[in-house]
């Protein structure tokens, strides 16, 4: 008998087995030898992506001696929480946080809902000149925001303003609506329009269609779009530091300046802490909606 084809006496339980044939685990192990490079690949991203956190917060637990006298990859020679305390109470953190929500909330509110239903006006309804309004909104994204903030905070001062926040809920409001209603515009593409023709015929109005039927389907949209504006908003300096006149007024990013006096020394402790509240704070956020995020992206690309 060829040697390809002969047949080892099985032990007892086992289907005999040729000799030449290939292992059983063979396959599999092939597999995991072809996806062992996908795998380094993607353990090198992810430390690089983790590692500045893990400097971040590893900083935020030094003393500002350890800053001088260490090199800058050294661990902390204690766990000190000081830092923490010190940029809450004394860097005025919380206030500065309570502040930046306050901006940031109402922005969102106002360029999501002025966002959403000038979209469903220009995608929905149909009336002349539509297509040539929305050339405009997306012409407004090439704008850069630095061009306007001189004569903004002139029109602010004139009318008062620059004592409140209201500068920068209408300066981020403004700013975000050109890209609001454009990607929205996208979203909308993606409903079927039947679905409001029926709820014409039914005797629904235009305001009845927009609340009970557009804003549900465009949930998920809502959600991913808010989240992109957040962090834009949120992370703002320039736009903050503009129009902030009055320390009471700070946001976060403002705020951090305040870890470094006027002849250049920095309390880097502090100001390390403080940059991770602010980080671990928003990574939360984004690990709670990340599924609300990628089903908002998914939505927006096809129309159905």
């Amino acid at each position: 008998m060829a040697l390809d084809t002969a047949v080892i006496r099985p032990a007892q339980g086992r289907p005999p087995a040729r000799i030449g044939a290939p292992h059983p685990g063979g396959g599999a192990r092939r597999r995991r030898l072809r996806k062992l490079p996908v795998r380094i690949l993607l353990t090198l991203l992810v430390a690089i992506e983790l590692y500045p956190i893990l400097w971040l917060i590893l900083g935020s637990l030094k003393t500002q001696n350890e800053f001088f006298s260490k090199p800058t990859w050294a661990l902390p020679e204690s766990i000190n929480l000081g830092n923490y305390v010190e940029a809450w109470t004394t860097g005025n953190l919380a206030h500065n946080l309570s502040n930046s929500l306050l901006v940031t909330i109402p922005a969102l509110v106002f360029m999501i809902l002025l966002g959403v239903a000038a979209a469903f006006a220009l995608e929905v309804m149909v009336w002349k000149g539509r297509n040539a309004i929305l050339l405009a909104f997306v012409a407004g994204i090439m704008i850069p925001g630095q061009m306007i903030l001189v004569p903004l905070f002139t029109v602010y001062f004139r009318t008062g303003l620059t004592s409140t926040l209201w500068p920068l809920i209408i300066t981020y409001t403004v700013l975000g609506l050109p890209l609001t209603v454009f990607m929205m515009t996208a979203y909308f593409r993606a409903i079927p329009r039947e679905i409001f023709e029926a709820s014409t015929l039914d005797g629904a109005s235009i305001l009845r269609s927009f609340f009970t039927i557009a804003l549900p389907l465009m949930k998920n949209a809502i959600i991913t779009i808010a989240l992109v504006e957040f962090f834009s908003v949120y992370n703002d300096l320039l736009i903050a530091l503009t129009f902030t006149t009055d320390d009471s007024l700070q946001t976060v990013q403002v705020g951090l300046l305040n870890f470094s006096d006027e002849y250049g020394s920095t309390q880097y402790g502090p100001l390390f802490a403080a940059i991770s509240i602010n980080v671990l704070g928003m990574g939360i956020i984004y690990l709670f909606l990340n599924k609300q995020i990628m089903t908002g992206l998914a939505s927006g690309s096809v129309k159905g």
